[in-house]
């Protein structure tokens, strides 16, 4: 198969949602209909053992949440599916931002119930400000919810899309009949729980046709024609133009659990989906069909497999071939470095690699050499856009718990400082180490892997601190003077840069104030 064929083939897409709108649901039986599992996993349920591929981390599967984005491959009608699911909860908002950095296309999770929910609406923005095209999945249609068009309404009104159904209920909760599928005029009878798909499935071309009426009774095939007509009276015609500039989202509905309505999904999916997109760098735009390779690292993982302490640099192809054992340029250590066993993955099932193409993920092993955002090349210093590491909002002195450990617990505090959940500063008087994070329930996630993963045990001490600045300044002399001047309120992060540590809204204005060349960031990627 030729360079171009194999670019063809690629369709990579994060699924985002709030939590508990049933995305790692959604996941598993994307892989089950794609033949990547035989059997999907229950996510939440304690009776079942078999957990959710891909919540490969102890503490997802004990709490039945996405903490960390997985990356799943698969192949599905002569085309390979590359699938980012990423964690709901908001506490881990900047790992999903930064993986949206590596997508072409998003599915977006709606809970019939709940609607649009506060992350929801705060992920389809950084969706929308990049032009992302958007597939909308309203998901539960085996529970009792909303309106179908309230539910329309909500989307457009909440997240501002303009959308346009490709598939349409019959019935909800108790009285759920199947999916009238739109896109592909065909009649989707619910049968629940079943193992596999398509058994259901009647093509209705012409809904006046009375085996509609046979199928799902007189009063709800009347009731699905009246809003068919509305859907076309009301809705923009689905133009595939459209949804590839982001200016217009399908929407399917479903029940994951019940593995219905994903087929229909996926196979619209496949079919408008976009193959790997340019990628905007600060020197030029990265086309993917040129010859010379280029990537960038969005996620860092420590100990995927706690047995071997490995740590594994999540790697976005995104133009040429990469090809095992073959020397490429880390831009920002200005060296050259070969891999010899790139993965890819299914999950936490790893299977090494010889090529890889453009919309791809490989997995690299790292020894400490990657940070996120670092660009590997032919050659060309090239610096990809848009990575960023946000300034925390909650602060914890770490404190040691088992001295005999200290080693385990340093070593366990940088590789997951590494993986970008968290920040680690250190504070100028003192040597202090203050852990800052987006959210509270990462403090948790860190005591329970350095515990589990690295055998280090630590407790936290509140410290009352308003935010964390990066600072620089033009004149080094003027930069010196102010970290001398304010040096109990100055720490460095682990790259060594300085950051200064606000106790209040207040203290950051003075400081601003009183040393007017010194710039205050709020990102790292400044």
């Amino acid at each position: 198969m030729s360079f171009l064929e194999e670019i063809e083939r690629r369709k990579t897409f994060g699924i985002i949602s709030h939590p508990d709108a049933g995305k790692t649901t959604l996941t598993e039986k994307l892989l089950l209909f794609g033949g990547a599992i035989q059997i999907a996993g229950a996510v939440k349920s304690n009776k079942i053992k078999k957990s959710a591929t891909s919540d490969f981390m102890d503490i997802e599967r004990q709490r039945g949440i996405s903490v960390a984005t997985s990356v799943m491959a698969f192949d599905y009608r002569g085309k390979k599916i590359n699938i980012l699911d990423t964690p709901g909860h908001q506490d881990f908002q900047e790992d999903t931002f930064r993986t949206l950095t590596a997508v072409d296309s998003v599915i977006v999770v709606i809970d019939v119930a709940k609607g649009v929910e506060t992350q929801t609406e705060k992920l389809v923005k950084v969706c929308r400000m990049r032009d992302t095209p958007i597939i909308v999945f309203i998901n539960k249609l085996d529970r009792e919810g909303k309106d179908a068009f309230d539910l329309i309404d909500e989307l457009e009104e909440k997240l501002g899309l303009l959308v346009r159904p490709l598939s349409w209920p019959v019935g909800m909760g108790q009285d759920f009949q199947g999916v009238y599928n739109i896109y592909e005029q065909k009649l989707v009878l619910f049968r629940p729980h079943s193992k596999q798909q398509g058994d259901g499935s009647i093509e209705i071309k012409d809904l006046s046709n009375e085996t509609l009426d046979n199928e799902v009774g007189e009063r709800a095939a009347n009731k699905l024609r009246e809003e068919i007509e509305m859907i076309n009276e009301v809705y923009p015609t689905f133009e595939k133009e459209d949804y590839l500039e982001g200016l217009l989202s399908p929407v399917f509905f479903g029940s994951a659990i019940n593995n219905f309505g994903v087929k229909e999904l996926l196979d619209c999916f496949v079919d408008i989906a976009p193959t790997p997109l340019p990628r905007i760098t600060e020197e030029r735009k990265i086309d993917p069909t040129e010859d010379k390779f280029s990537g960038f690292v969005f996620k860092i993982h420590a100990n995927m497999d706690p047995k071997h302490r490995d740590r594994i640099a999540f790697l976005r192809i995104c133009s040429g071939t990469f090809i095992r054992n073959t020397n490429y340029l880390h831009v920002r250590k200005e060296k050259k470095m070969k891999f010899s066993n790139p993965t890819s993955f299914m999950a936490a099932k790893k299977t090494i690699v010889e090529k890889a193409y453009p919309g791809d993920v490989v997995g690299l092993y790292d020894s400490g050499n990657f940070k996120i955002g670092d660009a590997l090349t032919e050659g060309e210093k090239l610096h990809f856009k848009g990575i960023p590491s946000f300034s925390p909002e909650q602060f914890r002195y770490v404190l040691n718990t088992d001295p005999m450990k200290s080693k385990q617990l340093n070593k366990g505090l940088l590789q997951l400082m590494d993986e970008g959940v968290a920040q680690l500063f250190t504070k100028e008087v003192g040597n202090r180490q203050i852990i800052g994070t987006v959210g509270a329930l990462q403090f948790d996630v860190i005591q329970y892997r350095l515990k589990h993963e690295y055998g280090a045990s630590c407790s936290y001490e509140p410290v009352h601190l308003h935010k964390a600045c990066w600072v620089s300044c033009e004149d080094t002399t003027k930069l010196n003077a102010f970290l001398s001047r304010r040096k109990r309120d100055i720490a460095y992060d682990k790259d060594k840069n300085p950051v200064f540590l606000a106790e209040s809204a207040w203290t950051l204005q003075m400081a601003q104030e009183n040393f007017p060349d010194v710039q205050f960031h709020f990102t790292s990627e400044y």
